[in-house]
């Protein structure tokens, strides 16, 4: 019965550690985690965690983010998926797609995109089909 306890607390003692890619660092492949993300340097491929990813102000990703939470101060360029709030800082730089459970953008931030939210997109389509 202890055991059990142990081994749940464990679990997410994992998933709450945080990752960094420190400034200066170059890494061109793709990543898998469960744990957050602080990108400080740069970062070719793909990054697929269930944690939040933090680009910071020098920070910069070329390729697919997927996320739960994503706060962006630096430059992204690909194929974004965050399943709840992707939240762009007024130094933020986004290009390419976009997929977002909900969106907050600082006024400063350049957006050049397309974007989809998942909770938006179902309502649109129903009004379509009942007009």
């Amino acid at each position: 019965m202890f055991s059990e306890k142990k081994k749940s607390s464990g679990a997410k003692e994992f998933s709450n550690e945080q990752n960094k890619i420190a400034a200066g660092t170059k890494i061109t492949g793709d990543i898998t985690a469960k744990g957050a993300f602080r990108i400080e340097g740069f970062l070719k491929g793909t990054l697929v965690t269930t944690g939040k990813v933090v680009i910071s102000k020098n920070g910069n990703i070329e390729g697919t983010l997927e996320c739960e939470n994503a706060d962006i101060e630096g430059s992204f360029k690909g194929k974004l998926k965050v399943s709840g709030i992707l939240s762009l800082k007024s130094t933020a730089t986004v290009d390419g797609e976009v997929m977002a459970g909900k969106l907050a953008v600082e006024p400063g931030a350049n957006f050049n995109a397309t974007c989809q939210m998942r909770g938006a997109m179902k309502s649109v389509k129903n009004e379509k089909q009942s007009a």
